[in-house]
């Protein structure tokens, strides 16, 4: 999916934010226009985490190393260990637990340094008091019960620090109701934002429930081009896969492996998109997916 105009303006202050404070207007000036030539040339093609991640080679170039997200992901990661418990036994007494868990892992999609300007403890502990009361399509979810039937191998892509506390509780509770289901977890290849990495995985406990790799990739999506041969194969390889968050919802959508989505609508463009209000929750199969191609604005 290409980036849309919203995406590039919002790349284009981005960059401009993050060197703001820096002293050399010359310098500041030249990096600018080489950003505006990376999205000339790129933009009409390429999706938005594609395109953030040729930005970030130059940054680096140019400025030196990006800002280091492992406090907040470390932060994020024990907040969520400390929250498993409580929202496991929540999980657990519900009529069904895997369509309890879908609830739970989109509101954790929350915390997404990105997307969202301001992550804060308090908004997330309020989206996952919510989350028991949200709605999940009951069309939706019998389609999901099925495939998982049917599927011998399921590809799981991950997305943020905290969030896969709650993946993995979804995993647990898929292999539970499915133990045919030979599920592999894609984190990301390199530290990017606050994405999980294969470290991360390892911090909450899930490498020790089923098998997972990093993809090889520093993309804050699933660029196909850019994974390893490894997670190529297992994509390409597996029966159903889960795509959790919105950069793998960018780099993914019509790219032939007709995932299931999960994520919640943080900023303005997938509130316009799919005619949600912000944080409302996607869970759907791409091949029923229809997205406003342009949709009044929603309450923001």
């Amino acid at each position: 999916m290409r980036a849309s105009s919203m995406c590039i303006s919002c790349i284009l202050s981005r960059q401009e934010k993050l060197i703001r404070s820096f002293q050399d207007e010359d310098k500041k000036s030249l990096y600018m226009h080489q950003v505006l030539e990376i999205l000339y040339y790129h933009g009409q093609t390429a999706p938005a985490p594609w395109l953030a991640t040729l930005i970030d080679r130059l940054y680096k170039d140019f400025w030196g190393p990006l800002e280091d997200f492992g406090p907040q992901k470390h932060k994020y990661n024990q907040l969520l260990l400390g929250l498993e418990d409580e929202i496991e036994q929540s999980i657990r007494s519900s009529a069904d637990p895997v369509k309890e868990c879908i609830k739970y892992v989109c509101a954790a999609n929350y915390i997404d340094f990105s997307a969202v300007e301001n992550v804060n403890e308090d908004t997330l502990k309020k989206l996952l008091a919510k989350a028991p009361f949200e709605t999940v399509s009951d069309d939706e979810y019998t389609a999901f019960q099925k495939d998982l039937g049917a599927a011998g191998t399921l590809a799981y892509l991950t997305d943020n620090c905290g969030e896969i506390v709650l993946d993995k509780l979804f995993i647990k509770c898929l292999k539970e109701t499915y133990p045919h289901l030979q599920i592999t977890v894609i984190l990301r290849g390199e530290d990017v934002l606050n994405d999980a990495t294969l470290a991360d995985a390892e911090e909450v406990g899930l490498t020790n429930l089923v098998p997972s790799i990093g993809n090889g990739s520093g993309t804050p999506g699933t660029v196909l081009k850019e994974l390893s041969s490894d997670a190529r194969q297992i994509l390409s390889d597996a029966d159903l896969v889960i795509s959790k968050g919105q950069g793998n919802f960018e780099s993914l959508y019509a790219e032939g492996l007709n995932p299931y989505y999960l994520f919640l609508c943080k900023c303005e463009l997938f509130v316009r998109r799919f005619g949600l209000k912000q944080f409302e929750a996607v869970f759907k199969k791409e091949e029923r997916i229809h997205i406003n191609a342009s949709p009044a604005a929603r309450h923001f």
